[in-house]
């Protein structure tokens, strides 16, 4: 329990730059506090403890505000941001290394028993508000944006967006999810199709990016193809600041 715990403490530090301290991690982080609360209600479960399960998960919740059942498989290293409103569900299996945001909800559509609720494969990132509901599964990487509302499978890799949730596969978002992982930031949370004129802005700024950085490169081929070496050029040639993004969307 301590291997998790001091595990769990590594992965805040690798995900969220606001960590500062150990002590601080420790004391301060609910999603930590609510993983280690579930890792004793989970073995209290598995022992056919029921009632004292739901009583450790109950005290979790109120707590931290994240309610994960008892019943739930969480793997190593997942990381809960800020994670209030979060509810994860008794059949609910989340995989290594998967990040949840705050007000993710992984739960049933059905009252049958059985498995009810979503699978998460290895390094799936579900964006804040998201709802993942029914037996299904996202696959390896896949990300999900926020407010999502996913009820199909998501295949490896793959970014689910909108309501009901569809997978952004054109190649233009595709360039555009490439170039916004680079520059410090994801862009999957945004659906393009959304009608509010800042995010507009900031997929033409991506997408004008994109664009440029695609013609230079072919440029920088063919000048090499005659004999120039552009290996200064290489090393300089990306100077977009992702930092004036930010102050778009301040």
């Amino acid at each position: 329990m301590l291997a998790r715990l001091r595990e769990n403490i590594a992965v805040v530090f690798d995900r969220d730059p606001a960590a500062r301290s150990t002590w601080e991690v420790i004391t301060c982080y609910p999603g930590l506090h609510a993983l280690t609360f579930h890792q004793l209600a989970h073995a209290l479960w598995g022992m056919q403890l029921k009632w004292l399960a739901r009583w450790v998960s109950h005290w979790s919740r109120w707590l931290t505000g994240i309610e994960i059942h008892p019943g739930a498989t969480v793997g190593r290293r997942v990381f809960i941001d800020h994670g209030m409103g979060i509810v994860i569900g008794e059949t609910a299996v989340i995989g290594d290394d998967c990040t949840l945001y705050h007000g993710v909800t992984l739960g049933g559509t059905s009252w049958n028993k059985g498995k009810r609720h979503p699978t998460l494969e290895a390094g799936v990132i579900i964006g804040a508000g998201a709802k993942i509901l029914g037996p299904i599964t996202l696959h390896a990487g896949a990300k999900v944006g926020s407010n999502a509302v996913v009820v199909k499978d998501v295949p490896p890799g793959a970014t689910a967006v909108g309501i009901p949730a569809r997978i952004v596969a054109d190649n233009v978002a595709q360039a555009r999810e490439a170039k916004a992982e680079t520059m410090g930031f994801s862009a999957y949370a945004i659906s393009a199709n959304m009608n509010d004129p800042m995010v507009q802005a900031i997929h033409g700024l991506v997408d004008h990016s994109a664009n440029i950085d695609s013609r230079i490169e072919l440029i920088l081929k063919r000048l090499e193809k005659l004999g120039v070496d552009c290996s200064d050029e290489r090393a300089t040639a990306d100077k977009f600041d992702p930092n004036f993004l930010n102050k778009i969307v301040d």
